[in-house]
């Protein structure tokens, strides 16, 4: 796990889409894209920057292909909040991806049944697709990774969830009240997460300090799902100072970040 700390939120995007880039090199080098999409405001500044790469030429998404992370149930992905309607409004019109490639979990179906087994095929799709070569995350104040609240099962995959209460009021401010949140959603399970190439968080704000200080230095728990990230061996979590803030071992990571360029070898 990389953590790379930076001073402000356009210094965080920008750091985690060369980090993006640098992933969609290594690990679907001579591919299209396969990018794992999350909602939010924690990458919004990040898909600016990509949108930015695009127009320097430093990056195509016109073959790309993305896979959401999760999707309400019960809303129609036409809805305004759907996270499909998000990502079309704040990934495929901002990075040139079609919204023709753009994958999202089913949350509208005659049964449950239906919506279960539509879960267990994007999995399949997933797979179809080659893999993610780089799944993007926030992270949310109880510690969940895309909709897989504190207790989901740490290798879960695609499936339904009940959303926790506190997810629930966190996102009421998208609602007409918290009556009209969804109750439950469709989530890529932490072990579709882990799948993927390379995984780069992005973090800001003082209000995610203690969960990203679990998540790095905690012990691995389904009490704190990002605490996964621990497993992963391509892992970057890119966060302002204010999120870092609570991190007991930030020497040692900004000595890390630094690289291999001021080492010193010595032959024995």
């Amino acid at each position: 796990m990389r953590v790379l700390i930076a001073n402000t939120a356009d210094d965080v995007a920008r750091i985690a889409a060369d980090n993006v880039l640098e992933g969609l090199a290594n690990h679907g080098a001579g591919a299209d894209p396969v990018l794992g999409l999350a909602t939010g405001s924690s990458p919004l500044g990040l898909y600016r920057e990509l949108a930015r790469a695009v127009t320097e030429g430093r990056a195509d998404f016109s073959r790309a292909t993305g896979f959401a992370l999760d999707e309400y149930i019960g809303i129609p992905d036409t809805h305004e909040q759907s996270y499909r309607q998000t990502l079309v409004n704040e990934v495929c019109q901002v990075i040139g991806l079609p919204a023709q490639q753009l994958h999202t979990p089913q949350g509208m179906a005659s049964s449950l049944q239906a919506i279960e087994e539509a879960a267990r095929n994007y999995d399949q799709g997933i797979a179809a697709a080659g893999g993610i070569h780089v799944q993007i995350l926030g992270i949310g104040s109880n510690g969940h990774l895309g909709f897989n609240e504190p207790g989901s099962a740490l290798r879960s995959r695609t499936r339904v969830k009940r959303l926790a209460a506190k997810t629930r009021q966190d996102n009421a401010r998208f609602f007409d009240g918290i009556e009209h949140v969804p109750t439950h959603c469709v989530t890529q399970g932490l072990g579709t997460i882990l799948e993927a190439g390379r995984l780069v968080l992005v973090a800001t704000g003082e209000g995610k300090a203690e969960t990203i200080a679990a998540c790095v230095e905690g012990p691995l728990t389904a009490s704190c799902p990002g605490s996964v990230l621990q497993l992963h061996p391509d892992a970057v979590l890119v966060l302002d100072e204010a999120a870092a803030a609570g991190l007991k071992l930030r020497e040692y990571y900004d000595d890390a970040a630094a690289g291999l360029s001021d080492m010193q070898l010595r032959v024995l």
